[in-house]
């Protein structure tokens, strides 16, 4: 092979690695050639047009859908295309569109038909998920933020068009309910607070459905429940709430703000508000039961009733777990003596499941009925019950009065579609000077109970002891009348006794009856101010014992007498024999020694003697009798009294 062919086959090995290179290049030169990777989709932008009618976009348009320079609305799928020659057109490659799982994409449109006044989201049209701008244009999409949204997924886009935010999906918990409040739609209808009821929107996924039934923006009576949804937050707000509960022992009366007028079921009679219907405004005439439901609590109020026995509690110490008696408080009343006194009261009532309605709608509210009816009602009857009457009389009749009230009350509520159960009072608390009137009163009443009970014990006391002094005294009598007569015997032989000693001696005893019976009058009229039973018995006593003392000393006295007589006898006779002076010293005698009287003493002591003794010499001779006799006791006398004393 020569120099030449060598040469020749080696640029052809250079061209044909050059084109193996450069392939995509020379293709895209001089074929227009472009290769749409399969993760890829190719955005078209038009420089200019050569030939043909449609060489500039209408006013107001940025995408081109007639092969007019700018935008194109129509994209490149991936594969190969010719024919797009790199001086007329550019094509940039843009990844899909994926929206992961749990979220959705929102759609703005950057072009399209004016979206209508009143309106704030383009409607709804076929163009294939948005994946069809073409289609999307020519169907008349509006610019603007759509109604529609695409879902989980990857989608061909025309982001030249189309703006897409992903959002996440609405999700409602467990007992909760969403309230849902449209942007966009037809105004709510006059002295409407919500739009009206519309069936068949998928709760709401279809906003387009919704808006071509007529649906209106604002508040929204239906709500949703728990769950995930589809939900585009530019047309839809939502607000998640709790469910209402209507616990055991309640019924839930409805109060709707929405809905037509309908007609009143209670008849003329009731002409406290109207009861409908379910589903018309106002009351319904049907309650809730235990239970939870899903309330919109914008459009429609669920007031509970209790329907088990109610107890309300008038005392500042004590109310009820339904704090339905919170500000009831102890009821002052004035007594007709003017005294104020405090009462506890409890009123037990009873609402029936089928009068509850008409009670929220005389009310609105079980506060609203303790407070226009029970407080008023009971407070009002115990205050004038009280007047009637004075503390003593208000207490001693507390039962009788807790029965009239309960009457009294129980036709009061009747009036109101409830049921008095029963009224009972509690705690009465009286002034306290009035109470400590009435506890020294009672006290002393029963001190007088106490005192009769002791006098009936005191006066059988008593007539047991004077049987008993009597039955003692028997033996004691007879022994002084037996004395009597041996006394009386006695004196007939010495009745001639001194009558003088024997008056004497009546006088003594008379005063010393008289003195007995002063001290036992005055120890009796004592022991009676002590305790009236033992001073009768007292009394009694001393009367015995006086009766026996007078016996006794009538006896003595006798006896006394006849002795005296005797004696005065006897004496007449000793100073007939021996003499009235004779006689005057014998008894002088007589009586000197009975006493032991000493007539001379151991000692005398004088001035003058035969010797020419002194007073000195007398002393001394004491003395000296004193040591030989210490415990001696001798009588020493002067020479002078002694000389005095010899007749």
């Amino acid at each position: 092979m020569t120099m030449e062919a060598l040469i020749l086959n080696y640029w052809w090995v250079v061209v044909a690695l050059m084109c193996a290179v450069l392939n995509r290049y020379i293709l895209r030169i001089f074929f227009g050639m472009i290769v749409v990777p399969e993760d890829r989709i190719g955005l078209v932008t038009k420089k200019f047009v050569l030939y043909g009618p449609g060489k500039e976009l209408p006013d107001g348009r940025i995408i081109a859908i007639k092969g007019e320079a700018g935008f194109q609305g129509k994209t490149l799928a991936p594969g190969l295309y010719f024919g797009m020659w790199f001086w007329q057109y550019t094509v940039t490659m843009e990844e899909f569109t994926v929206i992961p799982e749990g979220q959705i994409g929102l759609i703005m449109a950057k072009d399209g038909a004016e979206i209508p006044t009143g309106n704030i989201l383009g409607h709804k049209v076929e163009c294939d998920n948005f994946q069809d701008a073409v289609k999307f244009l020519e169907s008349g999409g509006q610019r603007g933020r759509q109604t529609c949204y695409i879902t989980s997924g990857s989608y061909r886009i025309n982001t030249l068009l189309f703006q897409v935010s992903v959002t996440d999906m609405i999700r409602i918990q467990e007992s909760m309910v969403g309230i849902v409040t449209t942007l966009d739609g037809l105004p709510i209808e006059r002295d409407q607070i919500a739009g009206k009821l519309i069936e068949g929107h998928n709760n709401f996924q279809d906003f387009d459905e919704f808006i071509n039934k007529g649906g209106n923006r604002g508040l929204q009576p239906q709500v949703v429940l728990a769950g995930s949804y589809n939900l585009n937050p530019w047309a839809i707000q939502l607000e998640q709430i709790p469910m209402t509960e209507i616990a055991i022992g309640y019924v839930g009366v409805v109060i709707s703000y929405i809905g037509n007028d309908g007609n009143d079921l209670t008849g003329a009679d009731f002409k406290h508000g109207n009861i409908v219907a379910k589903g018309s405004k106002g009351v319904w005439l049907e309650p809730l039961g235990p239970g939870k439901y899903p309330i919109n609590k914008y459009v429609m109020k669920v007031e509970p009733v209790p329907t088990t026995n109610l107890v309300l509690n008038w005392a500042s110490a004590r109310s009820e777990a339904h704090n339905l008696d919170k500000n009831l408080c102890t009821i002052t009343v004035r007594s007709k003596d003017g005294f104020p006194f405090n009462l506890d009261v409890s009123q037990i009532i009873h609402v029936p499941t089928t009068e509850a309605p008409k009670v929220i709608a005389r009310f609105g509210n079980m506060v609203n009925l303790v407070s226009q009816v029970l407080e008023p009602t009971i407070g009002n009857y115990f205050r004038n019950s009280a007047q009637d009457s004075d503390v003593i009389a208000f207490l001693s009749t507390r039962k009788e009065r807790q029965e009239s009230a309960k009457e009294h009350i129980r036709k009061v509520l009747d009036e109101y579609n409830v049921n008095a159960v029963d009224t009972l009072i509690g705690d009465i608390v009286p002034p306290e000077s009035l109470m400590k009137t009435l506890t020294d009163r009672k006290i002393a009443e029963e001190q007088k109970v106490t005192y009769n009970t002791q006098k009936q014990a005191q006066e059988t006391r008593q007539g047991m002891e004077k049987e008993t002094a009597i039955a003692d005294m028997q033996k004691d009598m007879v022994k002084a009348q037996q004395s009597v007569e041996i006394a009386e015997r006695t004196a007939s032989a010495t009745v001639k006794k001194s009558e003088g000693d024997a008056a004497g001696v009546k006088l003594a005893v008379g005063a010393e009856a008289e003195a007995t019976k002063m001290r036992a009058h005055a120890e009796a009229e004592a022991t009676k101010a002590r305790a009236h039973a033992d001073s009768e018995a007292i009394k009694l006593k001393a009367s015995a014992e006086a009766e026996m003392i007078s016996l006794t000393g009538s006896a003595e006295a006798g006896k006394i007498l006849a002795v005296g007589k005797s004696t005065a006898a006897a004496y007449e006779l000793a100073v007939k024999a021996l003499g009235g002076e004779n006689f005057t010293r014998y008894k002088i005698t007589e009586e000197l020694s009975k006493g032991k009287v000493k007539l001379i003493p151991d000692v005398l002591i004088g001035s003058s003697g035969p010797n020419g003794a002194s007073a000195m010499d007398g002393l001394l001779g004491i003395k000296l009798m004193e040591l030989m006799d210490p415990a001696g006791r001798r009588e020493v006398m002067p020479a002078a009294a002694l000389a005095e004393e010899k007749p």
